[in-house]
């Protein structure tokens, strides 16, 4: 199966794929993302549907998978999925919608299955899931219970503290660690811990990539 992977930066994406080949079981062969300027939660919102239709129409490509953080933004529950539940505050819902609506703009190409997809939101932020199995106290159920007092159990410098010993870690760094940390959660057999550590963020991620 050839996987595009598109994320914040090279290193999410890097650990992007590392997980879904253990959720898949095998490794993926990479497909090519069309050039990008920059990266960060706007420009993935932004090219999402550039992304989709050049894996369409330019590549043979068979998924894509999507991994951004959520910081701030509100955490994916089962009530947005009902019946005009989105939420525009959700980062996984708006990911979601422009997926569905590029898809439903493709025209068929022959002898191309229609482009797979996955979306996931690393709440707040991916270095969360990479103490998965290291540190009991990451948790999108503790990162929700105290949002409303404003004391958040940890902060987005405070994970990176823990990943990479430094809040500002060199791009090399993060590649390193990012590898590390998702080749152990895959090899521990830990994505069954992920998902329900982080149901809201990972579980649809993973729960679409098992379709593929």
């Amino acid at each position: 199966m050839r996987v595009a992977v598109l994320s914040e930066s090279p290193a999410d994406e890097a650990a992007a794929r590392n997980l879904v080949d253990g959720i898949l079981g095998t490794t993926t062969a990479r497909a090519n993302l069309p050039p990008l300027r920059t990266r960060g939660w706007p420009s993935v919102a932004q090219v999402l549907p550039i992304v989709i239709k050049h894996l369409h129409f330019r590549t043979d490509a068979d998924a894509l998978a999507v991994v951004v953080d959520a910081n701030a933004s509100t955490v994916h529950v089962r009530t947005h999925e009902a019946t005009a539940g989105m939420d525009q505050t959700c980062r996984l819902c708006r990911l979601q919608s422009a997926v569905g609506a590029t898809l439903g703009q493709l025209k068929p190409v022959q002898g191309r299955d229609t482009i797979r997809t996955a979306v996931g939101v690393a709440v707040p932020a991916i270095e969360a899931w990479y103490l998965c199995g290291r540190d009991p106290g990451v948790s999108e159920a503790s990162w929700l219970a105290a949002l409303s007092s404003r004391k958040p159990p940890f902060t987005k410098s405070q994970l990176k503290k823990d990943v990479y010993g430094t809040d500002r870690p060199s791009l090399a760094l993060e590649k390193s660690r990012a590898a590390e940390e998702t080749r152990r959660i895959v090899e521990e057999g830990l994505i069954g811990a992920l998902e329900k550590t982080f149901p809201g963020g990972f579980g649809p991620f993973a729960l679409a990539i098992r379709s593929w």
